[in-house]
């Protein structure tokens, strides 16, 4: 039975592909495809196509600015942005409506949560209304189906199966993850549904990117997909994008047609997952990348490559360190240039004890004052220096009574004094790092000697390269390891050989035949890769699903209730709705990040501070422990607004620094205790 292509794009299962459909009533356009942005507009009558995938090629958001009427804009898929879900408020009747209508795979981001409206019944348990689960992954043991789910308010984590045909009144929960345009096209956007989001954060690359979206909207947006169609035609060589909203009719004919008969054009990721005694190959460039960096614009001379090997290759993820715009970058751990050790900040002494080091004596100089509420733990003065030693528990007196607490055990450098002190864990002051080592380090060697993140300056640039785009950034925070798929390529006389990211290059093959493997493989090279916004928050969010979040910090000690009654505090958020991730809700949306890992990325984004002025101030005052009595991730204080700052402290500046303190005339400015678990530094001068 013939159909609109756009109905055809509505009901198929992708997971049914390829189909191969035959054109019933043909279209035909007056002008070139490029004319329409290489989408082919013009399908005849009784033209056959092999329908081999169905993207989302943009996205339409219905927006209501304040005081003015509603307006339909367009999303391009590379908005810079990122977006928080609105839980949708229709409920799915059955478990196998969602399967139908959002992606479930062993991905992370492919793991939506539901919770339902009344008790379910299972065999030996109960699930509980309004408790929220995870849906995990599918299973097709029967006909009928199931999902394996697990419910995340219970410790131990418990599992259970649901069948496909399970009834009920399944909502969303609450999400308070951010997402790239990217990620919502490819993991939560219902199929037959519109979704509803809000911008969680801007990125200083949005002034690049022309976008409809009124600057600072803070309202909601209803997306709708608009969908492309990716086919090979009978007698053609070439792949197609196709509109799903022309105006022609099909019908599907793929129990008539031999599918093997069209062209089989692979991805790059198609690729990658051949099995390895299956390279070398040589393969036809059928599309061609469209965004591509200098170092593999050999790809686009070539009309035939050479695919060696794929594997999985390591790369270091850098920011540039600067208040705004920041630069991203992947640093192949080849890459030959030397660098330069930069200081650190740590903004609470947690963060010390977890960046000291057996190997190296940590040399800090304390930049906010903290006024220890124990007796028998220090009190900490701006440019006090400390060599910090290890954690301890301590006794000390606090509101007349002894109690045992955690302290970190440091020397305090008082001219050629050292007197050992011990101040306390949740002094949420700050400190800077004084830098000894003049040495110059390759990128591997800072990787096997220091933990990440860590901050560097490059000192002598890659001579293997003809420009080397690290060599101009004033200093790059090394924040951690990760590991990316790559495939081994080169032309045809193997006179270029790079190693190609798979997911951040687009392009389209056909394999030919297999190459006989070289007697002498070509020496492959490895570029320094610049990445997008939403490319480096998505290694972020991949990269910390593999570790484990370090433990908390510890709490300050809360006032004893003879001094002061102080005002209840406001209730919590109810946990029921979903499980929190690092982004609870706040009133300005900020981004951080956990420390480092060795393989790929973060949950959460890192959160961006803006520079202000170089460190000083006039009258330092201590801050008084009496002051603020909440924990150091709960403060929410009108101090802790402000980002602060500092200049790199060089040790031969330190005598200076310590006489302008004295001599009190420098500025304060206050500063906002950052994420204890993260350690991010400023711009050396």
């Amino acid at each position: 039975m013939a159909m609109t292509l756009d109905e055809f794009t509505r009901s198929v299962d992708p997971r049914s592909l390829p189909r191969v459909l035959q054109i019933q009533s043909g279209i035909y356009f007056q002008g070139s495809v490029y004319e329409m942005f290489g989408r082919e507009c013009s399908l005849p009558t009784g033209e056959i196509m092999k329908v081999i995938g169905i993207t989302i090629s943009k996205l339409t958001a219905e927006i209501y600015p304040e005081g003015a009427n509603s307006m339909t804009i367009n999303l391009p898929l590379d908005y810079p942005g990122l977006f928080r879900i609105v839980a949708d408020e229709k409920p799915y009747l059955t478990m196998g409506e969602i399967v139908e209508s959002l992606p479930i795979s062993s991905d992370r981001l492919g793991q939506p949560m539901f919770r339902c409206t009344c008790d379910l019944q299972l065999a030996n348990e109960t699930v509980r209304k309004e408790e929220s689960f995870t849906l995990k992954s599918l299973r097709a043991e029967d006909e009928e189906g199931s999902v394996e789910c697990e419910l995340t308010q219970r410790d131990p984590k418990h599992c259970f199966t649901l069948k496909l045909s399970q009834q009920g009144e399944f909502y969303e929960c609450e999400d308070d993850q951010f997402y790239t345009l990217k990620e919502l096209v490819e993991w939560k956007m219902p199929k037959g549904r519109k979704r509803t989001v809000t911008v969680a954060k801007s990125s200083p690359m949005m002034e690049m990117c022309y976008c409809e979206l009124p600057d600072n909207y803070s309202g909601e947006l209803i997306l709708t997909p608009v969908y492309e169609l990716h086919a090979v035609m009978k007698f053609r060589n070439d792949l197609v994008h196709i509109p799903s909203n022309l105006d022609v009719e099909v019908i599907d004919v793929t129990s008539q047609c031999d599918s093997d008969s069209f062209v089989q054009p692979l991805s790059l990721s198609d690729v990658f997952k051949k099995p390895s005694d299956e390279f070398p190959i040589v393969a036809e460039v059928i599309e061609e990348p469209w965004h591509i960096q200098e170092e593999f614009k050999f790809l686009l001379n070539c009309k035939q490559i050479i695919i060696h090997s794929a594997h999985q290759a390591k790369r270091i993820l850098a920011s540039e360190i600067r208040s705004d715009g920041q630069r991203r970058y992947l640093v192949p751990t080849s890459y030959k240039g030397r660098f330069k050790r930069r200081p650190r900040e740590f903004p609470t002494a947690y963060d010390l004890e977890v960046a000291k080091r057996d190997k190296e004596q940590l040399h800090v100089v304390a930049t906010r004052s903290f006024e220890s509420r124990y007796e028998g733990l220090s009190t900490v003065c701006v440019g006090d220096q400390f060599l910090v030693q290890k954690r301890e528990t301590s006794e000390v007196i606090y509101g007349g009574t002894r109690k045992m607490v955690e302290a970190l055990a440091c020397e305090k450098i008082e001219g050629r004094n050292y007197e050992s002190v011990l101040i306390p864990m949740c002094l949420d002051g700050g400190f800077v790092e004084v830098i000894h080592d003049k040495k110059q380090y390759s990128i591997s060697e800072i990787c096997q000697r220091f933990h990440l993140p860590f901050n560097v300056k490059v000192a002598v640039r890659d001579l293997s390269v003809e420009a080397d785009v690290l060599a101009i950034v004033p200093g790059l925070h090394l924040e951690e390891e990760i590991t990316d798929s790559y495939l081994v390529i080169s032309n045809l006389d193997l006179s270029e050989s790079w190693e190609v990211p798979v997911n951040r290059t687009c392009m389209t093959l056909k394999v030919l035949h297999r190459q006989p493997r070289p007697a002498t493989c070509p020496a492959t090279r490895s570029a320094v890769e610049r990445i997008g916004e939403d490319c480096y928050y998505a290694l972020r969010r991949y990269a910390s699903a593999t570790i484990l979040p370090p433990p908390r910090p510890p709490k300050k000690p809360k006032q004893p209730p003879s001094e002061s009654l102080k005002p209840p505090q406001p209730p919590k958020l109810d946990p029921s709705r979903s499980p929190k991730s690092p982004h609870v809700n706040k009133p300005d949306p900020v981004i951080s990040v956990f420390p480092g890992s060795v393989k790929m990325c973060s949950t959460a984004p890192r959160s961006e501070k803006k520079m202000t002025s170089p460190i000083t101030v006039n009258n330092p005052v201590p801050q008084n422990a009496d002051c603020s009595d909440n924990c150091l991730e709960g403060t929410n204080d009108k101090e802790d607004d402000d980002a602060h700052d500092y200049e790199y402290i060089d040790e031969d500046e330190l005598d200076g620094i310590r006489k302008k303190f004295q001599e009190q005339n420098i500025n304060t400015v206050k500063g906002k205790p950052t994420n204890a678990y993260e350690q991010s530094t400023k711009t050396a001068r």
